[in-house]
């Protein structure tokens, strides 16, 4: 897959070159380097989504996890602990039992926004991401740091030894 761009060829206003709109959409899902972050490109729904590609819980890989409609929105489910975070907007999501309801019903609630979502432009057949500037520090902000990075190294191994073990 092609997504290389020339520097001179970027264009201004912070915007990434990540593919070409044929190769993504062919892809559904794949994370490209963007500065200095892991961001997951997904296509659902006849859209692009941006995303860091990491969960915001404890690093896992979002690109491997599944995609499901919660409440009318597209989440995406970390393969890791299952945690399920909307593509849209970076909102946690989790079920709890509404006690106050007779009788007692299962409901969804939301943690706040705790992943860090991007733009997506898509212009003459290329596809551009632009970082979010959004203020303030999100908990996938770990993640992409030096020592989120070292945290998601020592889980894969721990993972790794766990899974020979069986």
């Amino acid at each position: 897959m092609h997504y290389t761009m020339d520097e001179e060829k970027q264009p201004t206003g912070g915007l990434h070159f990540v593919g070409k709109k044929d190769e993504l959409i062919k892809a559904k899902r794949c994370v490209r380097p963007v500065e200095d972050r892991d961001v997951l490109i997904i296509h659902a729904r006849g859209r692009f989504f941006a995303l860091d590609s990491h969960c915001y819980h404890a690093g896992g890989e979002l690109l491997n996890g599944d995609i499901e409609e919660i409440n009318g929105r597209l989440c995406m489910v970390c393969p890791r602990h299952k945690y399920k975070i909307c593509v849209a907007d970076g909102e946690g999501l989790y079920t709890a039992t509404d006690t106050n309801e007779n009788p007692p019903v299962k409901k969804w609630y939301s943690y706040g926004v705790k992943q860090r979502t991007h733009l997506v432009k898509e212009i003459n057949g290329d596809v551009f991401v632009k970082l979010s500037r959004y203020p303030g520090w999100l908990e996938s902000d770990f993640y992409q740091g030096e020592r989120g990075k070292v945290e998601r190294v020592k889980a894969a191994e721990a993972a790794k030894k766990k899974s020979s073990k069986s």
